[in-house]
């Protein structure tokens, strides 16, 4: 418990009244009306509520006291964070030739009566590479592989894909005359009905990409062949690890189509499909963006040789990047400056510099005075007249950044021959900037050492402070047999949802650079022989089906509403659970919880009788497991809501 700090004056508003009216009573004796209906006393009680406003703000001195104290700690607001995501551009028609979409093009959310759009910008270069199938080719499940390009272009009755019968694991291979790293493919598909035996909408094929070590699986966006079943097209996204490599004495990028063995109540074929022909052509290309925008070449002013300059940048608040910003200083040659986060290991000699996020300041490193009375200099001060260039840095972040997957529809800055942009999935970990209140509070944190991570507190602490976008960290150990002396850390990022509350299982994964910054930094502090894993935690799927009774005068449409929207809070990752905070890491779901949340909707009649099924869900077939009154969770789970259903009766 933290030591209580004594008001500096403890007056109270009445108690200034009385000693104004006990001082009346002694200067003013003939004044002997003191009821609040009095004149004199509403002119006594407005000095008395000016006075109480003094007072307040007296008071407030040891609370500015604290925050410089913090100040000389080093501590500073942890700056907003940039949400990442990814686009896809859309060619207006396949080109002969690449199209290349540049580094820092802009792209947006439309722009309404209410909302400013959501600018992200590209994060590389993207070349969408021009492509056609040049071979094509069959693969048993025990790896041996056909040529069958020249068979294909021979004659009319096509080649079959599979083997005959088709086994688990058979593919059938498709040569494209380059690679085409994270480029969308379309494929046009000639193929009669051939394939007997399979659903046409639940064939069990999936599509994969050769890396040049390893098959890696494409996302299908669209697929109308039936299972290979009917002339159409198939829109892969090719991962941007693929490379041209050597299969059946061919160089090509290689795709495959292969078989998958069947899931329970799945059928499969019975006949090998048939492909008469196939064509590919480039029709678009997907690429990282982040919700920040960058500033180069800012010339910030001319130095004037003293210690500890600060200079402000015209943008701010300045986002966290993956490298550090440089600075450039010019007066008889141009010398390049180094980022640091603090000038604690910097001498008198080293050119280095900070970058105050928050104020938007670049500051230079102070000269002390020691116990000797000789002034140390803690980093290097650019000479007096020399200018100050920035070379980059970056602005933006906060949590409108985490906008939800369609979202995405604009283009800022035009590419030749690129018809539209969209964003297939969520952008994610976007966070606002730290308040005073919760830096005031993270201040006592500091003074106790974090230089080695120990606790689990010590885990947390040291991932929140390379990581302040992620939105929940916890730190639990490893449960898994053989991972004696282990720890997991699990991190939840900052997600967008729709209008209920739904969110997406796909949001909730961190993105990787993120869980690489949190790795190495425990790597760096953590005990010899302490295995870490950072990964998100297990999301345990649930369905709740609500049936209860609306009261009169409340629309059951609008209690339904209202009910599922109490429900996906009630379960929410970041604001679910009793306190608000996200549902508690491991804690189980019980249909008495529930019910009391649905207490607090005005339109639900608590007296009439009120069902809750608990329903385990698995989201990726969607089919769900007997109904239970309690889900119990392992400490490593998170439940997440799955469609919740809700029954109003009028």
């Amino acid at each position: 418990m933290g030591l209580p700090a004594p008001d500096l004056d403890d007056r109270t508003f009445q108690m200034l009244v009385d000693d104004a009216k006990r001082l009346v009573q002694r200067r003013c004796p003939e004044w002997t009306d003191h009821n609040v209906s009095d004149p004199g006393v509403t002119l006594l009680e407005a000095c008395a509520q000016m006075v109480d406003q003094l007072i307040y703000r007296l008071n407030r001195v040891p609370d500015r006291h604290y925050v410089k104290f913090l100040e000389l700690m080093g501590v500073e607001l942890h700056p907003s964070s940039a949400a990442r995501g990814e686009v896809t551009f859309w060619l207006s028609a396949p080109r002969p030739h690449d199209v290349v979409v540049r580094a820092e093009t802009e792209v947006a959310t439309p722009r309404t009566d209410v909302q400013d759009p959501v600018v992200l910008t590209t994060l590389e270069n993207l070349t969408i590479v021009s492509c056609s199938r040049r071979w094509i080719g069959a693969q048993t499940a025990d790896g041996e592989a056909v040529d069958l390009t020249a068979q294909l272009e021979a004659g009319d009755d096509g080649v079959a894909c599979f083997s005959d019968p088709p086994e688990a694991g058979d593919a059938f291979l498709v040569g494209l005359s380059h690679a085409v790293p994270s480029c969308v493919v379309r494929l046009a598909m000639d193929c009669p009905v051939a394939g007997r035996g399979v659903v046409p909408d639940d064939a069990p094929l999936t599509w994969e990409a050769w890396s040049g070590s390893t098959w890696l699986s494409c996302e299908v966006q669209h697929d109308d062949t039936g299972g290979l079943n009917r002339p159409g097209h198939v829109v892969l996204h090719v991962p941007s690890r693929h490379r041209t490599a050597v299969l059946m004495e061919q160089r090509a990028g290689w795709l495959r189509c292969r078989l998958l063995p069947v899931e329970e109540d799945q059928q499969t074929y019975t006949a090998s499909p048939v492909v008469r022909g196939v064509a590919a052509a480039t029709v678009g290309g997907t690429v990282a963006t982040v919700h920040a925008e960058s500033t180069r070449d800012e010339h910030l002013g001319v130095s004037d040789g003293t210690s500890a300059q600060r200079f402000r940048l015209a943008r701010r608040p300045v986002v966290p990047w993956d490298e550090p910003c440089r600075l450039r200083v010019l007066d008889a040659d141009e010398q390049e400056w180094v980022e640091v986060a603090h000038f604690a290991d910097s001498g008198p000699q080293d050119q280095h510099f900070h970058i105050d996020a928050t104020a938007g300041e670049v500051v230079f490193g102070p000269a002390v005075r020691e116990g000797d009375g000789s002034l140390r200099s803690y980093g290097a001060v650019p000479q007096r007249g020399a200018r100050l260039v920035m070379s980059s840095y970056h602005t933006g972040g906060g949590r409108r950044g985490n906008i939800s997957a369609g979202q995405i529809r604009v283009m800022k800055t035009s590419v030749p021959y690129v018809d539209r942009v969209e964003n297939r999935g969520a952008s994610v970990g976007g966070a606002d900037q730290e308040t005073l209140a919760n830096a005031m509070a993270r201040g006592p944190l500091l003074m106790r050492t974090r230089d080695r991570a120990v606790t689990a507190e010590d885990f947390e602490a040291l991932a929140r402070e390379v990581a302040p976008e992620a939105a929940r960290v916890h730190c639990v150990p490893a449960t898994e047999a053989g991972e004696a002396g282990g720890v997991r850390v699990l991190v939840v990022p900052f997600v967008s949802e729709d209008a209920v509350g739904r969110l997406r299982r796909a949001d909730l994964t961190p993105p990787e650079g993120m869980l690489q910054r949190i790795a190495r930094r425990l790597d760096e502090r953590r005990l010899v022989g302490t295995r870490v894993v950072v990964e998100p935690p297990d999301y345990r799927w649930l369905t709740a089906v609500v049936s209860l009774t609306a009261r009169p005068r409340h629309r059951p449409e609008q209690v339904s509403q209202q009910v599922l929207r109490a429900l996906y809070e009630l379960l929410h990752p970041l604001r679910g659970g009793s306190e608000g905070t996200g549902w508690p890491l491991g804690r189980a779901v019980q249909t008495q919880e529930v019910i009391a949340a649905l207490a607090d909707i005005p339109g639900v009649d608590m007296a009439e009788d009120i069902s809750v099924q608990l329903f385990p869900a698995d989201a990726g077939t969607g089919r769900r497991s007997p109904a239970v009154r309690r889900l119990e969770l392992t400490p490593l789970q998170l439940v997440l809501s799955y469609e919740h259903q809700v029954l109003v009766r009028a």
